[in-house]
């Protein structure tokens, strides 16, 4: 692998609220809400988290983009959404016109819908939607996408348990703009593992540089094409920033899945070996949705399975 280093920033895009049944699939409300206590509406609160990295020549790479600004005023209420997006976050830490890299471990909405923004009165649409009118703007400009292209076929068909996810101001105004790749996945498409079963293949086969000292691997289950990020920092750490394979800390059990994942069986194979390269690597992950401390490493918890510990600097 590349010894290409970057330092990085955890961005927080803002929070949404989802449907706690939803979030924790089959594992009943009398468990999980132990962990986290539902509002009123049955929802729980989460974050979107994203990465800002820089490069020694001063390039800038996002990961992750969060639900951005796009949804109407139903929508929002569904989800709980306030006005804090990702150009917010951004614009923080630096100039939002340094991003050329953005690296989405998915298509849905709540991950890629900062990649574009709604357009203001004295600014030309780059994208207009014909069914509402709305004017879209690529918030990026001409910076790449980089995405699995399973993903980005799957999006534009859109596949998916959920009917609104993939959305399509989310989609069409980026399509010169997608550069896909193809990792292998960690299974032979087809084959049902066992439930102890790994995979065949080292993690090192099936990753793919898609910029200098930047990696990515299939991580399905939640979606067919879903991808982790990973990359070594300027402190020697191995970053991998963790999608809806596990999006919060109370997320770790094997049979934690999401009742939104299109294949629950293959997310909690996939958590199997995940959690096990990420023990074996002491990888730092960075979890996607987690609202607490989102840093943690993994260790094995002596009863065959594992435990996340929260890193601290």
């Amino acid at each position: 692998m590349a010894h290409t280093t970057h330092t990085w920033h955890l961005l927080r895009a803002g929070t949404l609220s989802l449907d706690g049944g939803s979030m924790f699939g089959l594992i009943p409300r009398v468990v999980w809400s132990k962990a986290v206590v539902p509002d009123a509406l049955h929802r729980i609160t989460v974050s979107h988290n994203c990465l800002l990295l820089a490069a020694a020549d001063g390039r800038r790479i996002l990961i992750e983009a969060g639900s951005g600004n796009k949804l109407d005023a139903k929508m929002r209420g569904v989800f709980a959404l306030g006005d804090r997006t990702i150009l917010d976050a951004i614009g923080e830490v630096a100039p939002i016109g340094q991003v050329r890299h953005v690296v989405v471990s998915h298509l849905h909405f709540d991950h890629a819908g900062g990649l574009t923004r709604r357009s203001h009165e004295n600014e030309e649409p780059h994208w207009i939607d014909p069914v509402n009118g709305l004017g879209v703007l690529r918030s990026f400009g001409s910076a790449e996408i980089i995405v699995q292209r399973r993903e980005r076929d799957d999006a534009m068909a859109n596949k998916s348990v959920m009917t609104r996810t993939y959305l399509r101001d989310n989609l069409e105004p980026l399509q010169a703009y997608f550069r896909t790749v193809d990792s292998p996945l960690p299974f032979p498409e087809g084959y049902s593992p066992g439930r102890d079963e790994l995979p065949a293949t080292c993690l090192d086969e099936r990753m793919t540089q898609v910029l200098p000292g930047i990696f990515v691997f299939r991580v399905p289950g939640h979606t067919w094409g879903q991808q982790a990020i990973l990359f070594t920092d300027d402190r020697g750490r191995t970053v991998v920033f963790t999608p809806d394979v596990m999006p919060t800390v109370n997320h770790v059990g094997p049979a934690y899945s999401l009742a939104y994942d299109v294949e629950p069986y293959t997310t909690m194979m996939t958590k199997r070996w995940f959690l096990a390269e990420a023990a074996r690597r002491d990888w730092l992950l960075i979890l996607d949705h987690e609202l607490g401390h989102p840093c943690v490493r993994v260790r094995p918890d002596g009863k065959g399975w594992y435990t996340l510990v929260p890193y601290a600097e």
